[in-house]
């Protein structure tokens, strides 16, 4: 896939899933940065979409729209795939972001809260890919699937069983797909993030935990978009079937736990507090 283009025919079109806050939110501005027009799901009003299509539009000249869903319910994965196909007549990449955990340990967990976790961390990004990448096929699309995992995927912590459990579920899964979908010259990734920002008023600079992290800051939104974009680009066209972690260190093995209250939460190394 390439982020360069001739046409307004031609310019490439990503669905984002989550796309209206928080990490979602920087996917889309790097995305539309990058040439993409953006089609985003949000949950609720409350999210802003009108404030996400506002600014990708203005600030880049984004063809860009949002869709609203809960795409934990039934049809609403293949419902968004239309939706999007219906207003571009294609999908070219495809940004699995949505997602929500409770922590908590599995003896407290509510069954219902459990459940709402899988449907949304996991069988949403899995029908929703699986239609996105029908679209593909009929169309000849050579496209990308990517699915926002977590460096929780790969390393466990209490109270963390369901959420992190379906992160590691989604990179064992994007491994199959890749093999599925090779064939038709598409290929699945995972992104994982690790200690992100994603509220306006947190400074990675300046937040406790970032002085924990190996490379002393904790990620950005854009951090991830710049990732996702090389990923999905041309400059990427032999990797499928990888997670990669955008962590910082943070779960590099040998990283001593301290659980000390002088150190607070996390590792034992910390750098100095910022001037």
């Amino acid at each position: 896939m390439s982020n360069h283009v001739l046409d307004s025919e031609q310019v490439l079109v990503a669905l984002v899933t989550g796309g209206a806050k928080g990490i979602g939110r920087g996917i889309c501005h790097v995305l539309a940065q990058k040439g993409y027009r953006i089609a985003l799901t949000y949950h609720s009003d409350s999210d802003d979409p009108e404030g996400i299509t506002r600014e990708l539009k203005h600030i880049y000249a984004a063809d860009a729209f949002a869709l609203q869903s809960d795409l934990t319910q039934p049809g609403e994965p293949q419902r968004v795939v239309e939706g999007v196909l219906e207003h571009f007549g294609r999908i070219d990449l495809v940004v699995n972001n949505a997602g929500h955990g409770f922590s908590g340990e599995l003896i407290e967990l509510e069954e219902e809260k459990l459940a709402a976790m899988i449907a949304l961390d996991y069988t949403a990004p899995v029908l929703l890919s699986k239609y996105a990448v029908r679209s593909m096929i009929e169309r000849g699309i050579r496209g990308s699937v990517l699915f926002i995992t977590s460096s929780r995927g790969e390393r466990a912590y209490p109270g963390d069983s369901i959420y992190g459990g379906m992160k590691a579920a989604l990179i064992r899964s994007c491994g199959s797909f890749a093999l599925e979908w090779a064939p038709h010259g598409i290929r699945a990734n995972c992104v994982a993030p690790g200690a992100t920002v994603n509220k306006p008023e947190q400074d990675a600079r300046t937040e406790p935990l970032g002085r924990k992290i190996p490379l002393g800051r904790m990620g950005t939104p854009s951090d991830i978009g710049e990732a996702i974009a090389w990923l999905a680009s041309d400059k990427a066209a032999y990797i499928t079937g990888i997670n990669l972690r955008i962590d910082g260190g943070l779960i590099l093995p040998g990283m001593p736990e301290d659980l000390s209250e002088a150190a607070g939460y996390g590792w034992g190394y910390m750098h100095p507090k910022p001037d």
